[in-house]
């Protein structure tokens, strides 16, 4: 029985490290490309960090255009989100999810990078539902449906909801 209980484990360890080897080498491989979309001339890597892959840390560098190769550690704000994003949408490529929600991801984004933000959304959207929590006027502008959650009385809030192709066809 002990024998038996060992080689089930070694087959299930062996079959655990070929399945995350798999799945690690298409993330990596979708992460540099969804991240160099974001940044135009970027560059980004994923690395395990130590021997045994299940024990293993990752590593994530990141060279937004025109600068240096860096841990995220080193990166600003708004850098580090577009990153963060990239890595989650890369993910996302290899298992979709058909609902996903995003809080203030955009809130460090300048404008420029609010736009690409939008268009990696919008690219999604065909297979993913997203709710995202927002105060950025560009993000909201992009989405199908606004939820406003205003709070006229202390401790009563109330919810508003604007579906803003109707919306612009009662404006035209």
């Amino acid at each position: 029985a002990r024998l038996s209980l060992e080689r089930t484990i070694d087959r299930l360890d062996r079959v655990a490290r070929e399945r995350f080897r798999e799945t690690f080498e298409k993330i990596r491989h979708n992460f540099q490309e969804v991240f160099s979309g974001l940044m135009a001339g970027g560059e980004a890597r994923l690395a395990l960090d130590g021997d045994d892959e299940l024990e293993a840390g990752i590593e994530i560098n990141a060279r937004p255009t025109g600068k240096k190769m860096r841990g995220v550690a080193s990166l600003s704000n708004g850098e580090r989100a577009l990153t963060a994003i990239a890595l989650l949408f890369a993910i996302y490529l290899v298992k979709p999810s058909p609902f996903c929600i995003l809080d203030e991801v955009d809130a460090p984004l300048d404008d420029a990078n609010i736009g690409r933000f939008v268009e990696l959304l919008r690219r999604f959207s065909r297979q993913t539902q997203f709710v995202v929590v927002t105060h950025n006027k560009r993000t909201m502008a992009a989405a199908d449906r606004l939820y406003g959650v205003t709070q006229e009385i202390k401790g009563i809030s109330q919810i508003a909801a604007v579906q803003l192709d109707e919306a612009a066809s009662m404006v035209n």
